[in-house]
């Protein structure tokens, strides 16, 4: 067991509360867990259970009704809107189910893109994730011109541009066949063998076993590991 030193990720009592109107919704109801560094984790659960809702709280991309999240030692409620973006863009690397490449630039540059709000010179590091994720001869196609696979892999290049201590994925494979799926699959075993901590939202039963654990939420609460 490591040690809370290397605790890279805290969330306490997380809940998150939608108002439509005069009804309440409980997307989230006191969700409490921790990830250490180097974990490669799973969240599961049906459709409308709050994965999706977790994982915009754990990348700052909103904020709970109550609660805390700790990244990496930095309490994300306590930050101002720009201490929030500094932390996403330096600590956190996002991959989602459309992809959400640029179609006017290269695969190169939609790579590089993130590092324009860095202030990184970054081509070097493209070319060397372009090679990890097995697209070097690909670096000056436009996305139309890649398969869903192909797409998917830059945009995981993308997400690694900084050197995130975090990776979240949603639904990463969920717009690719078996093959790509299963490509991607290894990708994030490989990556994670390499020391990256990863969390990923997903309805894919063999991305969510490749997983060391399973958080498993059900309409807004995460059941325990002896519940699964």
């Amino acid at each position: 067991m490591k040690s809370v030193d290397n605790v890279v990720l805290r969330a306490e009592s997380l809940t998150k509360i939608y108002r439509r109107g005069v009804e309440e919704v409980r997307a989230l109801d006191g969700v409490t867990f921790s990830i250490e560094e180097g974990e490669f984790v799973s969240i599961v659960g049906q459709s409308g259970s709050g994965k999706t809702t977790l994982l915009n709280l754990i990348g700052c991309m909103d904020t709970p009704t109550s609660g805390t999240i700790e990244i990496d030692g930095h309490e994300t409620s306590r930050l101002s809107d720009r201490q929030s973006t500094r932390l996403r863009s330096e600590k956190i690397g996002f991959v989602f189910q459309h992809f959400g490449l640029i179609p006017t630039l290269s695969v190169e540059e939609n790579i590089m893109l993130p590092t324009l709000f860095a202030r990184r010179a970054a081509k070097g590091k493209a070319s060397e994730l372009l090679e990890q994720v097995g697209l070097s001869h690909r670096h000056k196609h436009r996305p139309h011109e890649l398969s869903g696979g192909e797409m998917q892999r830059v945009a995981i290049a993308r997400a690694l541009i900084n050197s995130p201590a975090l990776l979240l994925a949603d639904e990463p494979t969920g717009n690719l066949d078996s093959t790509n799926g299963e490509a991607i699959l290894r990708l994030f075993t490989d990556l994670n063998r390499a020391g990256l901590t990863i969390i990923v939202v997903t309805h894919n039963p063999a991305l969510a076993d490749a997983a060391h654990r399973q958080l498993n939420l059900q309409d807004g609460h995460l059941l325990l590991e002896s519940q699964l």
